[in-house]
């Protein structure tokens, strides 16, 4: 499981330095895409086929389904991290998260996020109250 929160710095390369405790279950390759919020998403590379496989079989019948699947794949750069941890953003990827050198890294349970710190401080200052108020049925999908 992917969780907490780390700020490394993303340096003149675009290169990122991964969460130390997170590197082995990346070690074996992962993908970075474009998720919502202008975030980006990183998912071992395992993970990341059940979601897209799933999102292929859902795409087959809806159209909605379909042109998710298109973004998802076309904005899905995989990777591999060098032996300090680091992965190399796009450009692409850096524009739409909107990347400073000022990163976190949240986890996500099943994967991570890439966000600019100030718009993570921004999302957490706007969502903040909303966590706090969650009731019982609201965490449990109900």
């Amino acid at each position: 499981m992917f969780l907490g929160t780390y700020t490394p710095k993303l340096d003149d390369k675009g290169r990122l330095t991964l969460p130390a405790k997170f590197r082995d279950a990346l070690a074996g390759g992962l993908m970075v895409t474009k998720s919502q919020d202008h975030s980006l998403a990183v998912y071992p590379r395992a993970e990341f086929e059940k979601v897209a496989e799933e999102a292929a079989e859902e795409a087959r019948v809806n159209p909605a389904k379909r042109a998710y699947l298109r973004n998802l794949a076309a904005a899905t750069d995989e990777q591999h991290p060098d032996g300090q941890g680091r992965i190399t953003l796009s450009a692409d990827h850096r524009r739409y998260a909107n990347l400073s050198k000022e990163c976190v890294v949240i986890g996500s349970v099943r994967f991570l996020e890439i966000w600019d710190a100030q718009a993570w401080n921004d999302y957490q200052q706007a969502h903040e109250e909303d966590f706090s108020t969650a009731s019982d049925e609201t965490l449990r999908g109900n």
